[in-house]
Formats: C-alpha cells, sequence, structure tokens
C-alpha cells in the first residue's frame, strides 16, 4: 500500500506504508478512489505547515476523499462491500465538553486527517487503503468519485452559510475565488442570495466565480479601486465571506460592509490585521467558520439531488505516481481550481 507522505516543505514523497489489520467492530476498508488537494495539503507542501502549525514528523497528506467499501467490521449496517462512500475526515471524540454541547467541530481531541496541530501528527487519507469508522462514510450512490470527494470542502462552505445566517434576497461579497470561494458561490445562491459579487487576483479565478453564479466579478489586480462603488453610502454589501486568508481582502470586504453587516472568515493564512475601527463604527459582526460536521451528510445529499453541481470545478486529475505533479498544478491559480489524484 503506497501514501503521499510529507517530510518539510518542498519534501514530498510516495511511500510503502504497513499492510492494514482487518477492520474491527464498527470500522470499514475503503479502496481509496480519489482525493481532493486542498489549501491546507499545499501549504504543508509550499511552507511545510502555516501560522504556528508546523510539521515536527512526516505524514500523510489528504482529507478530501471518496473511496469504495473493502470489507466491514462486525456491528456494521447500512454499508456493503463495492458501495461509493464519501469519507467524512472528521473524527471528534464525542466525549469532551465542546462535543457534548454539539459543537463537534471544536472537539478538543479532534482527530481531523492530514493535521499537523496536535503532535503526534493525526495522519490524512491520501493513500490506497484506509480504515475508517463507519460513522465516517456516507454513501454517495450516483454520484462519481471525484464529486464525492468534493464533499469536504462543500461541507466547510456550507458550515459558513450557518454562520452568515439568513441570506435570502441579500448582497453577498465573496473575496478570493480558489475552490473554497467558488463553492461558497454556489452555496450562497442556493441560500437565496440576490446579488453576488466575487473579488480576486486571477483572471482565471474570476472566470470560474462567474460559471458559478457570481453576478459582478472584479479582478483588485488589475483595478484596486475596483470594489469602490460599493462602498457608497457606508457601504451597499450585507454579507461578506472572506475565503483568501488575505489582510488586504478582509478590509477591502469591511469598507464595502453596510452598518450591521455581516463578515465571516474562511481563508486561514495565519494571523492578520483586521481595520477593527471600521468594524465598531458600523456595528458589523465578526464571525469565524472552522471546518463542520453535520453539514458533511448535507452536502452529499445537496450534490445527488443535482442542487449543486460541483463538477466543473474539477479542473485537473493525476495518478497516485504523479502526485509532485498534482501538488505543483494546484499551486497554479492561473489554470487550475481542484485537483485530485486518483488512487486506484
Amino acid at each position: 500500500m503506497r501514501a503521499v507522505v510529507i517530510h518539510a516543505a518542498q519534501d514530498l514523497r510516495i511511500e510503502e506504508q504497513s499492510p492494514l489489520p482487518a477492520p474491527a467492530a464498527g470500522e470499514v476498508r475503503i479502496n481509496m478512489a480519489v482525493g481532493g488537494i486542498c489549501g491546507s495539503d499545499l501549504h504543508y507542501y509550499n511552507h511545510g505547515g502555516f501560522g504556528a502549525v508546523r510539521l515536527r514528523q512526516p505524514m500523510v497528506l489528504g482529507h478530501e476523499v471518496s473511496g469504495h467499501i473493502a470489507t466491514v467490521g462486525d456491528g456494521v449496517t447500512g454499508l456493503v462491500p463495492d458501495q461509493l462512500v464519501a469519507v467524512s475526515p472528521s473524527r471528534p471524540c464525542a466525549k469532551c465538553d465542546y462535543c457534548l454541547r454539539g459543537q463537534p467541530n471544536h472537539c478538543e481531541n479532534m482527530r481531523f486527517y492530514g493535521s499537523a496541530m496536535p503532535y503526534p501528527h493525526i495522519q490524512g487519507a491520501f493513500s490506497q487503503e484506509l480504515i475508517v469508522d463507519a460513522s465516517q462514510c456516507v454513501p454517495a450512490d450516483d454520484l462519481s468519485p471525484e464529486a464525492a470527494a468534493m464533499a469536504e470542502p462543500l461541507a466547510v462552505c456550507l458550515h459558513a452559510m450557518r454562520q452568515a445566517g439568513d441570506l435570502v434576497g441579500k448582497t453577498v461579497l465573496v473575496t478570493g475565488c480558489g475552490p473554497i470561494g467558488a463553492l461558497t458561490i454556489l452555496a450562497a445562491r442556493r441560500a437565496g442570495a440576490a446579488k453576488i459579487i466575487a473579488t480576486d487576483l486571477s483572471n482565471y479565478t474570476l472566470d470560474m466565480a462567474e460559471k458559478c453564479g457570481a453576478d459582478v466579478v472584479l479582478n483588485l489586480a488589475s483595478d484596486s479601486d475596483a470594489l469602490a462603488p460599493f462602498t457608497a453610502g457606508k457601504g451597499q454589501i450585507d454579507v461578506q465571506f472572506e475565503c483568501s486568508g488575505a489582510p488586504a481582502a478582509l478590509a477591502s470586504g469591511v469598507a464595502a460592509l453596510r452598518p450591521k453587516g455581516t463578515l465571516v472568515q474562511l481563508g486561514m493564512g495565519g494571523d492578520m490585521t483586521i481595520p477593527m475601527q471600521a468594524i465598531t463604527a458600523k456595528e458589523l459582526t465578526l464571525r469565524g467558520s472552522f471546518r463542520f460536521h453535520s453539514e458533511f451528510a448535507t452536502a452529499v445529499a445537496m450534490m445527488q439531488k443535482g442542487l449543486i453541481d460541483v463538477t466543473p470545478l474539477i479542473t485537473h486529475k493525476f495518478s497516485l505516481d504523479d502526485s509532485i505533479d498534482a501538488f505543483e498544478m494546484a499551486k497554479d491559480r492561473s489554470q487550475a481550481m481542484k485537483v485530485q489524484i486518483t488512487f486506484t
């Protein structure tokens, strides 16, 4: 069995792993099909971590995955061999205070695939086989493995919709139009947003944002004042979803938010300087949005029902042997949106 292992910045290796045991009671063994490269995977690949989170040991990357059931352990029901499942990377303990308060995404003992936050690190899911808790598996009948692997980033965006509150009839700004930004546009439209403005520094990602339903797309690299019309009258934007993790993107949105508006921060790039005086004077609501839990199954269901189509965002696929090329392509926002690795 082989896996994609990061040792340090720019040191990615395809390595043999020990054979997996038979699944225990309540577990299943998965033949992995597809894994999508996420922004956090790129942070480990490019920089060896992000913010204060640094690699301290080799770690299997990956958490956006799907696969087919190989074998099931005792007591597992509702899952059968060869069935396609989306695999949630979120494994809260169900025992800590936050889990018991109904906030499992803040679990104090979270085991989230491919995370260097704890030590020892939580190994990821970019491998040919994986043993998982049956509760992590959401049947993905009628979806392709590629679409099923998009359940995780879509769940991130659905959680952000909950953080934002009612979007019906609202004017929404999405700053940063990578995969999370593009999926946020799709989710915001489905949630009832009346007008969606998208900003980025790349024409390629803005073209994708337009295809996802953005009404207005603005390249702030070519025109740094492109958002100026939306700052009139103390601001024209009801809700900003900040998906880039860039302080400049956050600040540009705050200037365009109307009083009593809401800023939802999804992008993670380390600590950011924020325009606190403007947030105070406008009485803005600033909310973080971190991971997801119940939204994962909802993401699969929405794709199955045809309510959100993620397939246009899947721009490149590479074999496991070509994983380094896959990561290099994923870095290039001039030609790649979601890059996936196939494990079969």
